[in-house]
């Protein structure tokens, strides 16, 4: 039957108008949703989902996420040296981490964002946060990230790449 031949009726047509609205409207939805890209970072340019194998700690808060942020960057600050990025939190519970790279070529392929984060893991795995878990050996940092009741993390070369990480 060709397309010409069908009649739809007013039903239809309703439902067809909606569901195209609903499917134009979802992409602006999910970039109204971070109101952080394309003011600290590009649009993310990828995702995941990361299904941590801890909890959220008993005793995260709010303060807690910024005290860590202001200590880690403080310890960046006191090496000496320009930092590679600069690591901050945000949100209304400060649940979001951000980590945008301070330089040209840095951090500006998926994989050396990789490497960043197992770098972090290394340096997470020495905290007494960490050394309390029952094997520390086998957590990431996207796993502290969880502990300390982070929700998402940006990672940004701070020009054109976002890598943006879902933590559940």
């Amino acid at each position: 039957m060709p397309l010409s031949a069908i009649r739809p009726n007013t039903r239809t047509v309703t439902v067809l108008l909606a569901a195209l609205w609903c499917v134009a409207l979802v992409p602006g939805v999910a970039r109204a949703a971070d109101l952080h890209a394309g003011y600290y970072y590009p649009a993310p340019t990828s995702s995941e989902v990361y299904v941590a194998r801890v909890a959220v700690a008993s005793d995260a808060t709010k303060r807690s996420r910024a005290a860590f942020a202001v200590g880690f960057e403080q310890q960046q600050l006191g090496r000496g040296f320009a930092p590679d990025y600069h690591l901050f939190v945000k949100g209304d519970d400060f649940e979001k981490m951000i980590i945008v790279a301070t330089g040209p070529d840095r951090y500006d392929t998926l994989f050396r964002m990789r490497a960043l984060l197992a770098a972090l893991t290394s340096q997470a795995r020495s905290t007494p946060l960490f050394q309390q878990a029952d094997m520390p050996h086998e957590l990431t940092f996207l796993d502290f990230c969880k502990l300390m009741g982070f929700q998402q993390l940006s990672l940004s070369d701070g020009d054109s790449l976002t890598h943006q990480i879902l933590l559940r």
